[in-house]
């Protein structure tokens, strides 16, 4: 196999992130909803027999040394592996949008350089190598939507009961990521989830979500854990129910707000036009969930798009079935 083309590297949306508490290193304990979208950047991948990494940009030009040159490095390093790669990016996601855009690129490198290097690594071995690139790639090498906690490292992959569909805007900024997490706007959930059903590991993440083990909470006592079951009543309830006050929210919204008039702006026309409004990741991308309405959500979606300012994006997405590589990898 010399080449793969048109290899898609499919965003994400958050349903809801909490952050239920922080580790003695820093990084702060999460709890979210990951769901695959249809918006997606695209890569080509030619082979080389000399071992060089080269990545060509198609569209805007991507830091020097991105995640998809460091995830191939990683693969080599990992596997041995003496070939290397031309590496094509036609970048349709934007940055800082809080997607998980350059994660899922750098996943989809990793699942199509194992093939195309004929490496034969599995899903448990690619997992091994993406973890330390990000805590986002992991998710994408899953290939599934999923509930997922720790620092992003603990996935319970999950189906959803039928196709949703988002209205998503993202506006100009961006907002680094250590600029929201050190925030003073920032605080900790008071509703900490355990799925019933799946590994008992949820109930020593709970443990240290209330801070009784890492000792960064002192309000512990006041931390609502609820049983969830990853149905469609489950899933609906961990998303929020989009706009109702539920277990679901962002706890990264209000320092995003605070940073970011363009946030709030974007999330009050989305709130007026739909009924319902959320951030997602750590900004600066929000959508709506939508009905599902075919024509009357893209006429929505083009009405908002009339009065948003240049630069900024808006359209329409659904959820995916699964991620389209997941058939590259045995489990």
């Amino acid at each position: 196999m010399q080449a793969l083309y048109d290899v898609p590297a499919p965003a994400k949306l958050n349903l809801f992130l909490h952050v239920v508490g922080k580790r003695a290193d820093g990084y702060h304990l999460l709890q979210s909803l990951f769901v695959l979208i249809d918006w997606a950047d695209t890569l080509h991948f030619e082979r080389r027999n000399d071992g060089l990494l080269q990545r060509h940009d198609s569209g805007d030009t991507l830091p020097p040394d991105d995640l998809c040159l460091r995830a191939a490095r990683a693969l080599q390093a990992a596997t041995g592996c003496r070939l290397g790669a031309d590496i094509h990016i036609e970048k349709r996601l934007p940055a800082g949008a809080g997607m998980g855009g350059g994660s899922s690129d750098a996943a989809s490198t990793l699942i199509a350089l194992n093939r195309l290097w004929g490496l034969g690594l599995t899903r448990r071995q690619l997992l091994d190598i993406a973890l330390p690139l990000g805590a986002d790639v992991p998710f994408f090498i899953g290939g599934r939507h999923a509930f997922v906690e720790g620092i992003g490292e603990r996935l319970t992959p999950l189906d959803l009961p039928r196709e949703m569909r988002f209205a998503v805007i993202k506006p100009e900024a961006s907002i680094a990521t250590k600029d929201i997490f050190s925030s003073q706007c920032l605080q900790r959930s008071k509703s900490v989830a355990i799925v019933a059903g799946f590994p008992a590991h949820n109930s020593s993440d709970a443990k240290n979500a209330t801070g009784t083990e890492n000792g960064t909470d002192s309000d512990a006592s006041e931390t609502v854990v609820e049983t969830v079951r990853l149905d469609a009543e489950g899933i609906a309830m961990l998303a929020g129910g989009f706009g109702k006050e539920s277990f679901g929210r962002n706890d990264l919204q209000k320092p995003a707000e605070a940073a970011s008039a363009e946030v709030v702006q974007a999330l009050v026309l989305l709130q007026e036009q739909f009924g319902n409004s959320r951030m997602t990741g750590s900004g600066s991308a929000v959508f709506a969930h939508v009905s599902g309405k075919d024509g009357i959500d893209e006429q929505s979606i083009a009405n908002i798009s009339k009065v948003l300012p240049s630069k900024w994006s808006a359209r329409i997405c659904r959820s995916l079935t699964a991620h389209p590589l997941r058939g590259w990898l045995e489990d």
